[in-house]
């Protein structure tokens, strides 16, 4: 039987071997009217006014939105909240979109109009946040561990503050949206430095599918909190990428009930952990670079053997990412290595949490990669094993785990909130 993966924007096939389960997210229907229903959600949001009221005599306004690597549809969820906005007197030359890159590229050109839609993106004054940039932050205080907060000052500076996103499973955050437009989406190296630093982020509550005692969400959260959220609007998407729930209002109130749909309608179980699992980045717009790819295997971690292995589809068409993580990574030898530097406070690197986060992979299972995006001079570098395809991968784990291995196969990658039945 043949299963087609996520992986670029075209995809690809392989043969699933017999036996093998194929998990999936649920079979959520994408909703119908959805300029309705958007403007039913902002008229009466959960927890806070309607925005026609938060926005009636406001001077100006600032929407986040996230970045690139986010199938966000801006494209709907923006003319409704624009159209509210103008509607009750602000002006369009008074509101202004930033994009929360967190520390990824700007978004810029044709790419802004895949995020946005051109009439958007020619029609209002879009900014993306530079962390890296310090005349651009402020000083908000510190967080109750003591990270220093700099967040963005356009958005510290706007009278009405909105913040959009997409919700679905996260590798550190438990779950992507509502606080995490305003942290990492906006916040600046040095709180980064603390939030994203290898003691927080080592915490074993610092993972997928989980809030409760989660401490980089409730870090996040302190931080969104001092930043201040006037409203927020999340989407949850199904496997076709369609919107299947509108979550607005009160920044934890409309998020919590968003992480309660996205709980059921993502989740797939198998009964007990696996040999083999083949995995993807979700494809476009994840699956961009390697840095991104870590992110569909962090996700299989709670169903593979100790021991096992994780094959990982990513296309990577901008190679590794950026030029911090590329250098740190392509400088690793292993990762003892790695946990050596890690554990030197003075040698902190921008993007060496996503280092961290792969070595825990790499602490339990084997990783074989497909990937054409990777320079042929960097391939034996990766601190995994890149393959010549997806089926070279799943024959060489057979080999390795013999032709009665259990294998699970997650075509949506990181989207799929994987788990073991019965687990906690």
């Amino acid at each position: 039987m043949n299963i087609r993966l996520d992986y670029g924007q075209e995809g690809l096939e392989f043969a699933l071997p017999e036996g093998a389960r194929v998990l999936q997210m649920a079979a959520t229907p994408g909703l119908d009217r959805i300029e309705e229903r958007l403007d039913r959600a902002l008229a009466e949001p959960l927890g806070c006014p309607p925005l026609a009221d938060l926005a009636r005599g406001r001077r100006d306004a600032c929407i986040v939105i996230s970045d690139i690597t986010r199938p966000v549809p801006n494209a709907a969820i923006l003319p409704p909240i624009l159209r509210i906005l103008e509607a009750e007197g602000i002006p369009r030359d008074r509101i202004t979109i930033l994009i929360g890159t967190g520390l990824h590229r700007p978004n810029e050109g044709a790419e802004l109009i895949t995020l946005v839609g051109e009439e958007i993106a020619t029609g209002y004054r879009i900014v993306n946040h530079r962390a890296r940039a310090q005349e651009t932050l402020s000083f908000l205080g510190t967080t109750s561990i003591g990270a220093p907060v700099w967040i963005d000052t356009l958005y510290l500076e706007a009278d009405l503050k909105i913040a959009t996103s997409l919700i679905e499973p996260h590798l550190m955050a438990g779950y992507s949206g509502g606080r995490k437009a305003i942290c990492p989406g906006l916040m600046g190296v040095e709180t980064m430095r603390v939030l994203h630093g290898p003691e927080l982020l080592g915490h074993p509550n610092a993972a997928e599918g989980i809030i409760d005692g989660n401490p980089f969400h409730q870090q996040a959260l302190e931080v969104a909190r001092m930043a201040e959220v006037d409203l927020t609007l999340n989407v949850a998407m199904n496997a076709e990428r369609q919107v299947t729930g509108i979550f607005c209002g009160d920044l934890e109130e409309a998020h919590a009930a968003g992480v309660r749909f996205v709980e059921t309608s993502a989740g797939a179980t198998v009964d007990a952990p696996v040999d083999i699992a083949v995995t993807t980045a979700a494809g476009f717009p994840l699956d961009l670079t390697y840095y991104q790819a870590v992110k569909g295997l962090t996700a299989i971690m709670p169903i593979i053997k100790q021991g096992g292995t994780i094959i990982i589809a990513a296309r990577c068409a901008e190679g590794i990412g950026s030029p911090e993580f590329s250098e740190l990574l392509l400088s690793t030898p292993d990762v003892p290595a790695f946990r050596d530097r890690l554990a030197d406070p003075e040698r902190f690197t921008i993007d060496q949490w996503q280092l961290q986060e792969l070595c825990k992979v790499l602490d339990k299972a084997e990783v074989l990669l497909y990937s054409e995006g990777i320079a042929a001079a960097d391939r034996e570098r990766l601190l995994v094993k890149v393959v010549g395809s997806v089926q070279e991968g799943v024959e060489q784990a057979l080999r390795r785990h013999g032709l009665d291995a259990s294998i699970a196969v997650v075509p949506k990658g990181p989207y799929v909130l994987t788990r073991l039945r019965g687990a906690a």
